[in-house]
């Protein structure tokens, strides 16, 4: 309890730089109440008007908040958000980013998750973060392989790389906890060739035998792999072709983080980089739909206009 206690404090502390006076809002759900209650009494400690709100939770990740939530959102300084369920690439979110919310979310984040990378030196990730960032500006045309048979490419002309570095010290700020990568929308439609997931899926947590998506024109045409590929189509069935949009590609940069079938621990893994389907909304790209699915890839090499940034999981940077 001591562990979690802490690593609240350092949330509300340390990542939000929460000062006396402001308003904080934390959202959570029954999976994730007994970590939506630690981040309150922390807020309480630090602020002087925190208020806890449990909502049902969510039937997929990036369904909006009820009406209501989306509305009450707009009047705080401060909100954190553990739910089972992400509420990143949400409208509710977005808007509340635009009012000056500074925004952290914690979807399904397990209690050794919250211990294990919220002590990590997060003004050390920022540098990592930077650093990065910094080399792959002006960049027009990525390419990403793995030994498990990943190779494909997308163009990134005009998008704009974004840092996830767990210090959300500004209106509008907002990324996740735990934090650690540096991401971008590909440009929709440019995306071509085959990614193989072999370490973890969003929703479906670690994987057996990888999952092989085929991509043409910047959508996944198809899925194989063991019943995991079964479950996948499943997941994305009800959002229709947007939700097998080629949506996101980051790269992991926290070295406390782990491989452990949380998407949210697992996509900050230092070495790896990940490719999500579905909404890019909330990363500065054109498809927005109720749903946003991270696959992780273990050991790639990435390249961009030819320059190896990361090679075996190794950055050359």
């Amino acid at each position: 309890m001591e562990e979690l206690k802490n690593s609240a404090e350092i949330a509300v502390n340390n990542c939000m730089a929460v000062k006396k006076g402001e308003t904080v809002l934390v959202i959570t759900d029954q999976p994730l109440r007994k970590i939506g209650y630690f981040l309150w009494e922390a807020a309480k400690e630090a602020t002087t008007e925190a208020i806890l709100l449990e909502i049902i939770p969510r039937a997929s990740n990036g369904e909006e908040p009820p009406h209501q939530v989306a509305e009450l959102m707009k009047n705080f300084d401060v909100i954190l958000i553990p739910t089972s369920k992400s509420m990143t690439h949400t409208k509710a979110r977005r808007e509340a980013c635009e009012k000056g919310a500074r925004i952290a979310t914690l979807p399904g984040i397990r209690e050794e998750t919250m211990k294990r990378t919220l002590s990590a030196d997060y003004h050390n990730i920022a540098k990592r973060c930077s650093k990065i960032a910094q080399a792959l500006v002006g960049g027009k045309t990525v390419k990403v392989t793995t030994s498990f048979g990943t190779d494909i490419i997308m163009s990134l002309e005009g998008r704009d790389w974004k840092v996830d570095n767990g210090l959300y010290h500004n209106p509008g700020n907002f990324g996740n906890l735990p934090a650690g990568e540096v991401y971008i929308a590909p440009l929709e439609g440019t995306a071509n060739g085959q990614v193989v997931v072999d370490g973890a899926m969003a929703g479906l947590g670690m994987l057996k035998k990888p999952l092989k998506l085929l991509v043409r024109d910047g959508y996944v045409t198809e899925i194989s792999g063991d019943e995991k590929a079964e479950d996948l189509e499943k997941l994305i069935a009800p959002f229709g072709k947007d939700a097998k949009n080629i949506a996101e590609l980051g790269i992991g940069t926290n070295d406390k983080a782990k491989l452990c079938g949380s998407v949210l621990e697992d996509e900050k893994v230092l070495g790896t980089v990940h490719l999500a389907i579905g909404d890019n909304k909330s990363m500065g790209g054109n498809i927005s739909v109720e749903s946003h699915l991270d696959g992780i890839l273990s050991k790639p090499t990435l390249e961009i206009d030819g320059k190896v940034i990361m090679k075996d999981g190794e950055l050359k940077i």
